[in-house]
């Protein structure tokens, strides 16, 4: 009787093709983690459009109620008698784009107005505040109700 010998089975991978596996997963990251970069950008750009507008809303509230709008406040300060209107905790911590919030009352050329204020290297720049712009308002920085007043603040115009 023929007797076959029984190969040993295998049961770990070669180095070479852990390599392969490797090298493959490498181009795939390369490839997801650019498209990743600008779905956070993206991302930012929704959230600060959605808080300045939870914020414009709240301002107009204020305006109705005390028959003013929120006076004009120090950079990430929450201005007087605004605070029952909104939560101060999310007011003085970083806006979703950096910076700070803001207000402004007559001052600037506007009446009021609610905004970020960037302290220097925070400042993502008119490139992406212009995104911004065009998702809620008419893509211009120099008019409209969403303008740049300075050179590193952005606001939501509530009146000229």
């Amino acid at each position: 009787m023929d007797m076959q010998r029984a190969l040993p089975s295998r049961t770990a991978f070669t180095l070479v093709e852990i390599l392969i596996v490797v090298v493959i997963l490498g181009i795939l990251a390369a490839i997801v983690v650019p498209q990743l970069a600008g779905t956070t950008r993206d991302a930012q750009i929704g959230a600060f459009i959605s808080s300045i507008k939870t914020y414009a809303g709240a301002a107009e509230y204020y305006s109705v109620k005390v028959g003013s709008y929120p006076v004009d406040g120090s950079s990430g300060a929450v201005p007087a008698g605004f605070e029952d209107y909104i939560d101060p905790d999310e007011w003085t911590a970083a806006t979703p784009m950096g910076g700070v919030w803001d207000t402004e009352f007559n001052d600037s050329g506007i009446t009021a107005a609610i905004g970020v204020h960037f302290n220097g290297g925070d400042n993502p720049g008119d490139a992406v505040m212009l995104l911004v712009d065009e998702r809620f308002d008419n893509g211009d920085l120099a008019t409209g109700s969403f303008q740049k007043l300075g050179g590193d603040r952005y606001y939501y115009v509530l009146a000229q």
